[in-house]
């Protein structure tokens, strides 16, 4: 795979991630969910751009959290780079381009949605309003993806969690989310495939 056909995967990606963010932002109010299927509902949700919704406390956490995803976007950009000029498997490229993808992705709401978008809470949200909701570096990370497949009960005898009501899959994500789970799982499952060794000329017959 090309770095020209990785940066077009990139731009899918964020093209895709972006529109959805923005149509579900002023589309719905916070926590406002629509049933797609049973197992599948569109639910729009907002938090700091930490996994599971935690983030780092004190008055600078958020923008240290920004500013250190920017950094490792500049790592992984570097490192995609890096790979094309070697001439690594496709599994490769296409796992570091999805997580550079999701993390770009994620990193424009951080960025640029506390100044771009008012606040959800008891309304539609507008891009460009007058009043936004926050400052520069202070945007949050607008989620709608939402697969509660499967609600249960967990048997009495379990410890701590007897008696108490469970959903799977209980996390709700977006599209930037998605595309760095995937690339973290090719490079899990797929990890003699993507980091294989190739010869000059092995590198250039599959070019």
């Amino acid at each position: 795979m090309s770095l020209r056909s990785s940066v077009l995967l990139i731009a899918i990606i964020l093209i895709l991630d972006q529109f959805f963010k923005i149509f579900i932002k002023t589309n719905f109010i916070y926590n406002e969910t629509i049933d797609v299927t049973s197992w599948f509902k569109l639910m729009l949700i907002e938090n700091e751009g930490m996994a599971w919704g935690a983030k780092i406390p004190g008055e600078y956490g958020k923008i240290i959290l920004t500013v250190f995803r920017i950094l490792a976007v500049f790592g992984i950009g570097y490192w995609l780079y890096e790979a094309s000029t070697k001439h690594s498997s496709n599994y490769l490229m296409v796992a570091i381009a999805l997580i550079f993808a999701g993390a770009v992705g994620n990193i424009i709401d951080s960025v640029f949605y506390g100044v771009v978008f008012d606040d959800s809470y008891s309304h539609l949200a507008t891009l460009f309003a007058d009043k936004p909701s926050g400052t520069w570096f202070h945007g949050k990370v607008v989620d709608m993806l939402y697969f509660p497949i499967f609600e249960g009960t967990f048997p009495k005898w379990l410890p701590l969690y007897g008696g108490q009501s469970f959903k799977f899959f209980n996390a709700i994500f977006n599209i930037a989310d998605m595309a760095i789970s995937t690339g973290v799982g090719i490079l899990i499952v797929f990890n003699k495939k993507a980091f294989v060794k190739k010869t000059i000329v092995e590198a250039y017959t599959h070019s």
